[in-house]
């Protein structure tokens, strides 16, 4: 694919070993979007309860907030391909655990829970390094176009095709073969990385130097800069209203409520995933925006609040709606995050403040599931998300651009030099 091509999303694969990540990273996140439908039905199958379907994620989410500070460290001293390469194999022996477990009829809730908190584990492994490692495989003036072609294929493949896929597959041979694809899609990704160009770790500390002392630089750094510290901050809120309802509730309302299928759970977030690729699409093509932190503010609170439409629906066809408009935002806000961070960010100290970004913006995630089961019980599941759309996105997002020196970068040439940096 050459350089010159006009469709500006495409230009990063020229590049080998981007085009290698991004081939494994594509079917992985397919084997992912049929794992959101399988999870979801087997467990509702287990026990028909918002409690039971909000405590396997929490076993999901709670593993991969409490590892990221060892996690970036490591992806700051250890070549990120290697690391990338064990968080596969984790990923596969889990998923691939609760297949076997499903068709052989012996699968219980208890065994989802912990084989969820594995994959976590392995998730809290892959997301630094994969972070981190982009800027290296692609010039810093095609670092939109990478992230937009992330954020393509990212909802493309796991809240469009995957999805709609894992549908069928629970509908026609059940949630445990759908286990055993999703499984296979990490052996597939882990090829991919195989075969990529090893890297050395971009740091090598001195013998003095302790993990704590590695992660302190990443702390000092965050707290410097208010564009970042701010970020984080409010992400914990939004992802704590916004995720457990979004995960746990939807496929609840949809099975309970509107007396949904499999595929129509797999729909609903396939329409998510027609409108990101729609949203990456377009941001690949245009460019980074001049205001990049105003666009991804804006798009950030629109998403959030997009759950009380999701209360609203008596139908599946509002939910279609709401659900593409919805992850069209959060793509936005998604591309020029990731763009704007690894321009400013420099790479010795990428990994650390990466895993810093993960931690803290994810801290709420868990927080979210143990939370979502017990206000369901006491609110109902559609006054949950009305309150949770309504404090998330009308209150907590917009609340923060009065934050002084939130849109610095945007003001006083940091984008500017955060390009000449990574060029040089």
């Amino acid at each position: 694919m050459p350089e010159s091509s006009r469709i500006g999303i495409f230009r990063p694969l020229a590049h080998r070993d981007f085009r290698l990540l991004w081939t494994g990273l594509a079917v992985s996140l397919l084997g992912d979007g049929i794992y959101l439908v399988a999870i979801a039905w087997q467990v509702l199958r287990i026990s028909d309860s918002p409690k039971a379907l909000a405590l396997v994620g929490l076993a999901w989410t709670l593993p991969t907030v409490l590892l990221l500070m060892v996690t970036g460290v490591l992806t700051d001293r250890l070549p990120r391909r290697r690391l990338m390469l064990i968080a596969d194999g984790v990923r596969l022996l889990a998923i691939g655990a609760m297949g076997v477990l499903t068709i052989t009829g012996h699968v219980r809730l208890w065994h989802l829970v912990v084989l969820a908190a594995v994959y976590g584990a392995g998730e809290a492994l892959f997301g630094p390094a994969n972070s981190a490692i982009l800027p290296d495989l692609v010039p810093p003036e095609q670092l939109v176009e990478a992230n937009s072609l992330a954020q393509f294929i990212r909802p493309f493949a796991q809240l469009l095709i995957g999805p709609a896929l894992g549908g069928v597959l629970v509908r026609t041979v059940g949630p445990g073969w759908a286990f055993v694809m999703d499984a296979a899609t990490f052996a597939w990704s882990a090829s991919m990385i195989l075969r990529m160009t090893e890297r050395p770790s971009v740091r090598h500390p001195d013998a003095d130097s302790t993990h704590w002392a590695d992660l302190k630089e990443g702390f000092r750094f965050v707290r410097s800069r208010t564009w970042l510290w701010a970020s984080m901050g409010v992400a914990t809120i939004s992802l704590l209203c916004f995720w457990g309802p979004f995960e746990v509730l939807v496929p609840y309302l949809i099975k309970n409520e509107l007396h949904g299928s499999p595929l129509g759970l797999g729909l609903v977030f396939a329409s998510g995933g027609a409108g990101s690729v729609a949203a990456a699409a377009v941001s690949g093509q245009r460019g980074m925006p001049r205001r990049p932190l105003t666009v991804m503010y804006a798009a950030w609170a629109l998403g959030t609040f997009l759950l009380v439409g999701f209360a609203f629906a008596r139908s599946l066809w509002p939910m279609y709606l709401v659900s593409a408009v919805c992850q069209a935002m959060f793509t936005i806000l998604m591309v020029n995050w990731f763009t704007v961070f690894q321009l400013l960010v420099p790479t010795h100290i990428r990994g650390r403040v990466s895993s810093l970004d993960w931690f803290i913006s994810t801290a709420g995630v868990p927080v979210s599931f143990a939370l979502t089961g017990p206000l369901a019980a006491a609110l109902g599941a559609r006054h949950t998300l009305i309150w949770a759309g309504a404090v998330g996105g009308g209150v907590i997002v917009l609340t923060v651009l009065f934050v002084p020196g939130i849109l610095s970068p945007e003001r006083d040439g940091s984008l500017a030099a955060g390009r000449s940096a990574q060029a040089a």
